[in-house]
């Protein structure tokens, strides 16, 4: 049994959880169900973040895919498609709230609703749901978990009611000959679709 609270002060304790996770690194299992309750897909790979707004998400299963921020940009690169999409960060998190995770401004944080939920049986576990106040977004929810405040999995929930869940394992803080993860260089046989608002910054190949 859970009881669910809608606190005023629960965006500020999921941001506290966040704040004592300076650095994580983690392996990652992914299932993905339809709105039919249907596995559609499966995968795994290594993930990373760092404060402030560095993410590194690398799918290396079934179908390899990567998700660089490194402090001001965002790269989401395809390499079957030899496709590179460059956004602003702010850009990013508008597009979904996993990239909260390692974003800690209190005005973007307003844009979205948090809800805790905490299991009576299990008090040191814990999750928290975040669905964005506009209506015209791709991800309708994304929730995370903590147990004993470590981040053990987390849920996206998209417009088409498919829900990605994503279950964390061996877990720890990066270390510093780590942090280069962060930075991405576009190859330079790729197409890059440039989304940033100042495009003509140059972009790294």
């Amino acid at each position: 049994m859970t009881q669910t609270y809608v606190w005023a002060d629960d965006a500020e304790l999921l941001r506290a959880r966040l704040t004592d996770m300076s650095s994580l690194r983690a392996e990652f299992q992914q299932t993905v169900m339809d709105v039919n309750q249907k596995l559609i897909q499966q995968g795994s790979g290594v993930f990373a973040l760092a404060y402030p707004n560095q993410f590194y998400w690398h799918l290396t299963a079934p179908d390899e895919s990567l998700i660089v921020a490194d402090g001001t940009e965002l790269w989401i690169y395809n390499p079957f498609a030899e496709e590179v999409t460059l956004m602003d960060m702010d850009q990013a998190i508008q597009a979904s709230p996993i990239a909260l995770l390692v974003h800690r401004d209190a005005q973007t944080w307003a844009q979205y609703d948090v809800s805790r939920d905490v299991s009576d049986d299990d008090p040191a576990h814990e999750c928290f749901a975040i669905r964005p106040k506009a209506t015209d977004t791709s991800v309708q929810a994304v929730n995370l978990c903590f147990e004993a405040k470590l981040l053990t999995d987390f849920r996206i929930e998209d417009e088409q009611g498919n829900l990605s869940r994503f279950r964390l394992s061996e877990q720890r803080p990066m270390q510093d000959s780590e942090m280069a993860l962060f930075h991405f260089s576009a190859p330079a046989d790729v197409d890059i679709d440039d989304q940033r608002r100042n495009p003509e910054v140059q972009v790294k190949q």
